[in-house]
């Protein structure tokens, strides 16, 4: 079914986002999960290409344009291209409302140049060993000692957090107030007592590095607080609609690129004299997923365009996410299963799509969660 969410000036920003993954990161797949994270130059490649911060005032690097159709575009083609592990969906997708909305123009003038031009790589630190989706249940605290602010605590799963330069901290600014008492703190590589920890070895995603993040007494500015004090638990609600989308898109994005290559599987690989896809069950099941991903196709762009005309629900971000990761998670075990033993072999990316998309059903929210959201969008 022909798309009908963009236009000419979308498809133009798709041939430049595909030249820069084809150009510097593809290539690069074997090697960034072999090291366990991504180059700094291919980060500073996408910032001259425009591909970064694009929502930001044109003072700042940025072209002013609030669209998510770019965001979902800059996705889709990083699963169309192979490419892995760069995490421009965090600091396209998410970043940008937090630094833009919730910053001061002294803030803006100091942060923004650098996100823009890919310099400067961001993290997002909500997570903690005991408090994943939960969020309420954060211990990292921040006290206020003259003009700084003082953080102790730990973050985990935190994406990008070898290499950034900038994290966002949630901490207890008042952990008496339960989660009305929750600041948001930026951070800045390089400040005594912010350590980083191991970088996580997960059954997927290789080449983005997920680490552990550690405030010993970390001192910094009173004015490094961004959003207001003991509001940062609901600036994080009103951001997680957009994430959760944004997830959806990479979720559908990467079954769509595993029924290319079992598609493309079944028409050359030969058994018993003849194309496998020539046989029933697979060509039936390449009916089906064919059917799976156009319905959910269409669901994906309603909502695309929904956030962009900003009547995007947050009952429907859950139901975005939830649909399109256990549907895509589904289309992809099948895909792999066309493949035979050769899509169990690491040298197969459609071995590594199979890894890769299990912790989209997980991050962002599980789909339990998201269950939730939507039973109680039904007054259950």
């Amino acid at each position: 079914m022909r798309r009908t969410i963009f236009t000419g000036e979308h498809e133009m920003f798709r041939d430049t986002a595909r030249s820069y993954y084809l150009r510097e990161c593809a290539p690069h797949a074997a090697e960034w999960e072999r090291d366990g994270q991504v180059s700094r130059a291919a980060w500073t490649a996408a910032g001259k290409a425009g591909l970064i911060g694009w929502q930001f005032p044109e003072e700042y690097g940025g072209q002013g344009i609030w669209d998510f159709r770019y965001n979902a575009i800059m996705a889709e083609e990083m699963h169309a291209t192979g490419s892995v592990g760069i995490g421009l969906g965090l600091q396209n997708d998410v970043i940008p409302p937090y630094l833009m909305h919730l910053t001061t123009a002294e803030q803006k003038a100091r942060w923004l140049p650098g996100v823009t031009s890919g310099e400067t790589i961001c993290a997002l630190a909500l997570s903690e060993p005991a408090a994943g989706s939960d969020l309420k249940g954060i211990r990292t605290t921040a006290r206020r000692d003259g003009d700084e602010w003082v953080i102790d605590g730990s973050k985990t799963f935190i994406t990008n957090g070898i290499l950034a330069d900038l994290v966002i901290v949630a901490c207890k600014t008042d952990p008496e107030a339960g989660h009305k008492g929750i600041s948001l703190i930026v951070v800045e590589r390089g400040t005594e007592g912010f350590e980083r920890g191991r970088k996580l070895d997960k059954v997927g995603m290789k080449a983005q590095d997920t680490a552990e993040l550690f405030f010993h007494e970390v001192r910094v500015p009173a004015e490094n607080l961004i959003g207001q004090e003991g509001r940062g638990f609901y600036h994080m609600m009103g951001n997680l609609p957009t994430e959760r989308l944004a997830i959806a898109v990479a979720a559908l994005a990467s079954a769509e690129r595993a029924f290319e290559l079992a598609l493309e599987y079944a028409r050359t690989r030969v058994a018993f004299g003849r194309p496998i896809g020539e046989f029933q069950a697979n060509r039936f099941a390449l009916a089906d997923i064919k059917a799976r991903l156009g319905a959910a196709r269409v669901y994906l762009d309603g909502c695309i365009m929904a956030l962009y005309q900003g009547e995007l629900t947050a009952e429907e971000a859950a139901a975005a996410k939830y649909w399109t990761t256990e549907t895509g998670w589904e289309v992809i075990d099948r895909c792999m299963q066309l493949f035979g033993g050769y899509g169990y072999v690491n040298a197969y990316e459609i071995a590594r799509i199979w890894r890769d998309s299990r912790v989209q059903r997980v991050f962002g929210g599980t789909s339990e969660i998201m269950q939730e959201i939507i039973g109680r969008s039904l007054g259950l």
